[in-house]
């Protein structure tokens, strides 16, 4: 109605016309009309509209203009150039929003910074190479939002940028544990491999050692990371690919007094982490008090000298225990049933397979040597790791074994049994509270598993310098820090969904429906403009939670 007033009171006088005006976040409609006096364009100003977005706003536009078109007209509104824009713009604002920008440099505006949000982001939502992430411009108004429009040339935006963030590598770092990771706190720290294929004969971080995937055959690089007790990643470093897992940690409790400058902390690591080798070497450090468990031999050795005692393994209620020995510590019984019958089925299935593997040569009628005999039999109790359950002997070729029920139901009373150990006073930690930081390890094996896996895919790594792989694994903790954030933000969306065939939110879900958000050039009659499409119920409730609000 507005319009049709307007329209013909521009037949009238003066042509009217709308201006439209954005102001911040919003715009409005300045209805004008125009005049010449003295020789001088004037304007008289008749009312404004507001309560459109812009889109509506240039539609009421060529109304005034007279040039409403029926939808079968061919001149009619039509679209195209649609590219992802929901998942970009959300993700980009969200990043901003918890100044991850910030913490990369202090000038966000460079346009470095501004590539490194855009492989940032990428990884999150696209994964892949660095090439194929410049490729998709055509796509995507990713790298549109971070400044640059058109292709996007692989070596400046991608490669020179992952130079420029590696040089700053330990200043973020700095940067996200002095707001993450307090004075006097916990600490979670694991390291992982990740196997590479093809010749990298010139790195010297790329090395064969032991394959946390097992991928034999396969050179590696190991990675540590550095969590707080929630799990949010605060550092990474890139070791050399025979790096032992307990040769990592010295360094990096170093690194977290010094360089980081915290001074007293609680530092979490599991069994291969926390050595007897490493306790030694720390048991000196002002500030630092540990959390580990005890490997099997460890508790089989206290149960031997009467510390503790099998029965007081309970799944329900934790046994803090002393040892006089060590006064220092406090030892902290448990039990998981769930544990416990997943390795009494393990074991007796590798028994079994050994028995039946020796039967087959003790039965065997061909004459060999002892020798012979006795490496087959070294094969078969080294493949299923069950020669302490077997004894056995080799007398002219002829095998004889047994099994040794003993050990087989002694090993059984300790299945699903562990011990946590701390050095943390009781007044700082109770029982719970050490038992609790400890299972929090679990946090960096999630970490490790959404960066290297479906997630964020870390591998394959397609870089072949030794600088450019560390500035890769760097994006992919960056990445997973972002992710970290946005799934505390979706909480309550993953919560209130549903269980099994009625469950229908997972992250990937998320990034699908918000990426089908588009933006798209809009034609009507020879005008174009921009058109972002408008959001549906649960996209909108995805943006509500991740407090995004998208542009007119």
């Amino acid at each position: 109605m507005i319009v049709a007033i307007i329209y013909r009171s521009a037949k009238k006088g003066p042509k009217v016309h709308l201006e439209i005006q954005k102001h911040r976040s919003s715009c409005y409609g300045l209805i004008r009309s125009s005049y010449r006096e003295a020789g001088k364009i004037k304007h008289t100003n008749h009312g404004r509209i507001t309560g459109l977005d812009f889109n509506e706003l240039k539609l009421v536009q060529l109304a005034i203009r007279g040039l409403t078109i029926p939808k079968d007209s061919p001149e009619g509104l039509k679209t195209k150039g649609a590219k992802e824009y929901g998942a970009s713009y959300a993700f980009l604002r969200v990043a901003e929003n918890i100044g991850l920008n910030k913490s990369i440099y202090s000038r966000p505006g460079e346009q470095w910074v501004k590539d490194c949000m855009a492989m940032i982001v990428g990884r999150v939502i696209y994964q892949g190479s660095k090439l194929s992430l410049s490729n998709q411009w055509k796509n995507t108004v990713l790298w549109e939002l971070c400044g640059i429009e058109g292709k996007v040339n692989v070596k400046d935006h991608c490669y020179k940028s992952m130079d420029e963030l590696l040089k700053r590598q330990d200043q973020i770092q700095k940067r996200l544990s002095k707001k993450h990771i307090k004075n006097g706190p916990m600490i979670l720290y694991d390291i992982t491999s990740s196997y590479f294929e093809g010749a990298y004969s010139e790195s010297e971080i790329v090395r064969f050692g032991y394959n946390r995937d097992q991928k034999r055959g396969r050179a590696q690089i190991v990675i540590g990371l550095i969590c707080n007790e929630e799990g949010c990643p605060a550092g990474t470093e890139v070791f050399s690919g025979n790096t032992p897992d307990g040769q990592t940690v010295t360094d990096k409790i170093n690194e977290a007094q010094k360089k980081y400058g915290i001074k007293e902390l609680i530092f979490a690591g599991d069994r291969g982490m926390v050595t007897q080798a490493n306790v030694k070497k720390l048991k000196d450090v002002e500030g630092l008090q540990l959390i580990s468990a005890l490997t099997h031999p460890q508790i089989m050795a206290l149960n031997k000298r009467g510390v503790i005692q099998m029965g007081l393994f309970d799944e329900k209620d934790v046994v803090e225990v002393l040892d006089t020995e060590t006064p220092f510590r406090r030892y902290f019984l448990c039990k998981n049933l769930d544990t416990a019958r997943r390795e009494t089925q393990t074991r007796l299935k590798l028994i079994q397979n050994t028995t039946q593997e020796l039967t087959k040569i003790e039965s065997s009628k061909r004459a060999v040597s002892d020798e012979k005999t006795g490496s087959r039999v070294g094969r078969i109790l080294q493949k299923y790791k069950a020669g302490k359950f077997i004894n056995w002997s080799v007398k002219e070729g002829q095998l004889t074994w047994s099994l040794d029920t003993d050990k087989v139901e002694m090993e059984k009373k300790i299945d699903g049994c562990y011990i946590i150990w701390t050095n943390v006073a009781a007044d700082k930690l109770d029982k719970d509270e050490v038992v609790k930081a400890y299972k929090s390890l679990a946090n960096v094996e999630m970490a490790f598993r959404n960066i290297k896996t479906v997630q964020l895919e870390l591998r394959p790594i397609f870089h072949k310098t030794d600088n450019r792989i560390r500035a890769h694994v760097f994006i992919c903790m960056l990445a997973y820090y972002l992710q970290w954030h946005l799934k505390r933000m979706l909480a309550p969306l993953f919560q209130a969904d549903g269980t099994n065939e009625n469950r229908e939110w997972t992250f990937q879900n998320v990034i699908q429906r918000l990426s089908m958000i588009h933006k798209e050039k809009a034609i009507l009659n020879k005008v174009e403009f921009d058109h972002i499409s408008t959001p549906e119920n649960d996209q909108a409730e995805i943006l509500d939670l991740l407090d995004v609000k998208l542009p007119l």
